[in-house]
């Protein structure tokens, strides 16, 4: 892997003992797909609130565990994979309709924020954690946000890496108050585009702010929004009768196989960059593993790397950067600040890497030796080298590898719908038979015996053909 983070992050993601197995956080669930679970009556009364023409929802947040919540009323909705529920099944202390809640991920080990879920109405604000309601609360939001007004429309957290700073974006009318959560300073933002949020959640890295029963996506450092926004949330973000392009998938088995990371089909490569994110690519389209908490999605390749499309043949990281093989070309992306196309690629793999194709490839943590698997030989590469060339090739005790990857857990090797474990390349390089085969959707995913994502009731949501 290139770079220390990366390293340390895909070494604990990839313990396959005690945490979750490829992400950052201790939660055993992962969130289901939308359109798993049986549809209801498209008469049904539950439906008509759901779908309402003009009012959408009250307040839209991720909860502890990744499933996306969605209030209106005095109802909510978990993921719409049942019937609307009243708010106090589920938070007894608190009757709605709510004005905003989000949860909150507050890095700061002096503050026992980290992980909570909030909810304000009015005046005043509850914070839960795991479901239960904190001591203290709840509080006065003028208490616990100084300088935020209160009947606010709408609130979203920004995470460090995409804002500043740890900051909380609060909605009032036409209005954006940023709070910054260490400094607890307050700025004013005039976002012409991004006014008047009914609800607003962050999701995988991207900013929604819900009007209605209509949505945009917004950038939370400067208010742009991109073209064609805003779109109707009942073709993305719920179930409803005659929207959508859900069941289209479904219908076309072969699709429905790719953008369902727990079908069984394999993936053709696995990678990570240096801040950490994790990545399974199969079929043009790539899982963010590492969020695997907050739902399993497919996404287009083109959706983070601009100009990529088509089958990823193996893809490593190294010095900042992301490698992609496909074929016989090799595209680098630049991973710092979104991933930026490094001018000049794609280029011939023989020319970068002294070799013509790859079924696999990885580099392992501190290293600068990169390993391209080919059928079943290993071949190494000094990737400080000039001109790049690989050394006498091993032999492999796989006929055949799809793909692969390397922390300080070891070496994984993945054929068909299983991986093998090594301790390292020296072990790998020594073996005569595979190493015990483990299933890839089932330690992972998280996936059932059935192939549906394994969740907590009453399971997560996916938006139904998620907004580049």
């Amino acid at each position: 892997m290139g770079g220390l983070s990366a390293a340390l992050c895909l070494s604990w993601a990839l313990a396959l003992v005690g945490t979750h197995p490829l992400g950052h956080d201790s939660h055993r669930t992962a969130g289901t797909w939308h359109h798993l679970g049986s549809e209801l009556a498209a008469n049904s009364t539950e439906v008509t609130q759901r779908c309402a023409d003009e009012e959408g929802f009250d307040a839209v947040t991720l909860d502890e565990a990744g499933t996306m919540v969605f209030f209106k009323g005095s109802l909510v909705w978990k993921g719409f994979m049942g019937a609307a529920e009243p708010i106090g099944d589920s938070w007894p202390e608190i009757q709605g309709p709510i004005d905003a809640a989000l949860r909150i991920h507050y890095n700061d080990p002096q503050d026992d924020i980290h992980d909570n879920v909030l909810l304000f109405q009015g005046k005043k604000l509850w914070a839960y954690r795991n479901g239960n309601l904190r001591s203290g609360y709840p509080k006065l939001i003028k208490e616990m946000f100084p300088g935020i007004p209160d009947d606010l429309d709408a609130a979203v957290e920004c995470h460090p890496k995409e804002c500043p700073s740890e900051t909380i974006l609060f909605f009032k009318d036409p209005r954006v108050f940023t709070y910054d959560l260490r400094t607890k300073a307050v700025k004013l933002r005039t976002w012409p585009a991004v006014s008047n949020c009914t609800a607003a959640v962050r999701w995988l890295e991207r900013y929604y702010c819900f009007q209605g029963i209509r949505f945009l996506r917004f950038d939370p450092l400067r208010g742009d929004v991109p073209p064609q926004y805003p779109r109707d949330a009942r073709d993305y973000f719920m179930r409803c009768p005659g929207r959508g392009h859900g069941g289209e998938s479904r219908r076309n088995a072969t699709l429905w196989s790719i953008l369902n990371a727990c079908s069984g089909r394999p993936f053709s490569a696995f990678s990570s960059d240096d801040p950490g994110r994790i990545y399974a690519f199969r079929g043009g389209h790539y899982f963010r593993v590492d969020s695997v908490r907050d739902g399993l999605h497919a996404w287009l390749l083109n959706h983070t790397w601009s100009g990529l499309e088509g089958e990823v043949d193996a893809a490593f990281s190294w010095a900042d950067k992301l490698y992609f093989i496909q074929d016989s070309q090799v595209t680098i992306y630049r991973s710092e600040h979104g991933y930026i196309r490094v001018e000049g690629y794609p280029r011939p793999l023989l020319e970068e890497l002294g070799v013509s194709q790859a079924d696999a490839a990885f580099t392992c943590p501190h290293s600068s030796v990169l390993y391209i698997i080919q059928g079943n030989h290993l071949l190494l590469i000094d990737l400080h080298q000039s001109p790049r060339r690989p050394g006498p090739a091993r032999l492999l005790p796989h006929p055949r590898v799809d793909s692969a990857i390397c922390t300080t857990k070891g070496v994984f090797l993945f054929v068909g719908a299983d991986f093998h474990q090594y301790q390292d390349v020296a072990q790998l390089s020594a073996a005569t038979v595979p190493a015990p085969a483990q299933n890839t959707a089932a330690v992972l995913f998280r996936c059932s015996p059935s192939g549906a994502p394994q969740h907590s009731p009453p399971g997560g949501h996916r938006p139904r053909d998620t907004p580049q």
